[in-house]
């Protein structure tokens, strides 16, 4: 498989667990990320309601209070709950957002073009509805390069953004359409059992084999036409292009499976670029081992709220 496409070795930017929400990771973390939520976990009210430019709702939620804001991109085929394991950690200091970007989860799908220009957008459309005057954007996988499309739309309140297991492309440009179709091929071709052939790709051998089959069993619920014209979409992305609109510091917290960000390479393009490497974690990291996970994150965004000061 080609390294744009991410399949299987730089899987990074492309691939994420759908609906999970209720997926259980062994180990420490689990009574955590599958406990009821207590009252710092509570959204202050909602779910509310976005309005993306071309029409689709998009579902958020809101738990706690503080500057900055903390929005949190999911990746492909996953949803808003995917970040559950971080919502008591990061609600206690900061505004905490998460939402489900269109035809994922409980968001509108009635959409044509699922580019990942349109994805920025719906991150947009609920930032302009928060109050805050600082926001970090955090994204999982595909939710990364989505918070790159959102930044410029969003303007100065964005004072960084946080990628997880994503960004290895970076500095790369993107493959023609034929050679993206023929990398596809096997996903339109069985949808169902190519996802169980792939998502074991994703995880350590020391990740508990039931989880895996529950995000495999997910993923293969996803709307196959969606899944496969937003990784068409994804890897489309000509960075080159759009990292000049991109004026905030980058950081990258990286799991050590997979294609690892060439962070000089990453740096001609982002001075300001910097990478966490959490050794020994799958790539779904904030799931599979949350409590190194998150203060890693807290830390990335304290830093970033000092540096804006």
């Amino acid at each position: 498989m080609s390294m744009s496409f991410r399949l299987p070795a730089a899987v990074a930017l492309c691939i994420v667990v759908a609906a999970c929400g209720h997926s259980r990771v062994p180990g420490s973390h689990a009574a955590a990320t599958d406990s009821p939520a207590t009252a710092s976990t509570q959204a202050q009210s909602g779910p509310l309601l976005a309005d993306s430019t071309d029409g689709v709702h998009i579902e958020y939620n809101v738990y706690g209070h503080g500057e900055p804001a903390v929005v949190l991109i999911h990746g492909w085929a996953c949803n808003a709950s995917y970040w559950r394991a971080q919502l008591a950690d990061l609600s206690s200091r900061y505004t905490t957002v998460t939402l489900d970007l269109a035809g994922h989860g409980a968001s509108g799908s009635n959409r044509s073009d699922w580019s990942l220009a349109h994805y920025g957008d719906d991150v947009a459309a609920v930032v302009r509805k928060l109050p805050n005057r600082q926001v970090v954007l955090v994204g999982h996988l595909m939710g990364g390069p989505v918070a790159l499309e959102a930044a410029p739309l969003i303007g100065p309140r964005v004072i960084g953004i946080i990628g997880v297991d994503t960004f290895t492309s970076l500095g790369q440009p993107p493959l023609p359409r034929p050679v993206l179709e023929k990398e596809v091929a096997p996903f339109r071709a069985d949808f169902i059992g190519e996802m169980h052939r792939f998502v074991p790709l994703l995880f350590t051998h020391n990740t508990d084999p039931a989880f895996v089959r529950k995000v495999a069993d997910d993923m293969s619920r996803t709307s196959p036409p969606i899944a496969i014209a937003t990784l068409l979409g994804l890897n489309s992305v000509d960075f080159a292009t759009l990292l000049p609109h991109v004026h905030v510091p980058i950081i990258a917290i990286d799991s050590d499976t997979g294609q690892i960000v060439n962070e000089a390479l990453v740096r001609k393009s982002v001075p300001r670029f910097r990478l966490v490497v959490v050794k020994g974690s799958g790539q779904f990291v904030m799931l599979e081992d949350p409590h190194r996970f998150n203060p890693i994150l807290i830390r990335a965004i304290a830093s970033l709220a000092s540096s804006s000061r």
